[in-house]
């Protein structure tokens, strides 16, 4: 009598197991959830306090899981990206891919000289006037990789010559991509 009512517990939790697991298998991400999904990561992203012009944040989603992705300066605003991501309702895991940037005084200088050279430049101006600069400067070790988002190829071709013309700059790598 007693191997019968281990038998049928065991019984009971496996069949309880395997039904949860079909039951996860079956639940699909509707387009719907994975686009509020991506709304709100975004805006949590840009609402991080220490977020400046020389941080670049990205994210992939995939269903209830995100990707977080790119550099920071600021070893606290990747954890605060993370630790925002996660309390997004829905949101199930985060993995946090981003890139701490190096400490560097040399650095640091290129980043005010390339931010003067881009956005004090008349014809650029317009770009600082948003809250948050669509153009993106990153720098490690004389580095510079431009990211975001300008309105016209001229644009583009002129921030990254703005960026090659600053001294101390090894490389400039422009992914700047043209709005539609």
């Amino acid at each position: 009598m007693v191997i019968r009512f281990k038998s049928l517990g065991l019984f009971i939790a496996i069949t309880l197991a395997l039904s949860s697991l079909a039951l996860a298998q079956e639940r699909e991400v509707s387009p719907k959830a994975v686009e509020r999904i991506q709304k709100e990561v975004r805006h949590e992203l840009v609402m991080l306090p220490f977020l400046t012009v020389f941080d670049n944040l990205a994210y992939k989603v995939d269903g209830f899981n995100v990707t977080l992705l790119g550099q920071v300066t600021k070893p606290v605003l990747k954890s605060d990206a993370e630790n925002s991501v996660k309390r997004i309702e829905g949101v199930e895991h985060v993995d946090n891919q981003i890139e701490v940037l190096p400490v560097s005084p040399m650095d640091d200088g290129l980043r005010r000289r390339l931010y003067q050279a881009i956005y004090g430049y008349p014809a650029l101006r317009r770009y600082a006037m948003g809250v948050l600069e669509p153009i993106r400067i990153i720098v490690k070790n004389g580095r510079v990789t431009l990211e975001g988002v300008v309105d016209n190829e001229s644009d583009k071709n002129l921030v990254g010559i703005r960026a090659n013309g600053v001294s101390g700059v090894f490389q400039v790598t422009n992914n700047l991509v043209v709005s539609k």
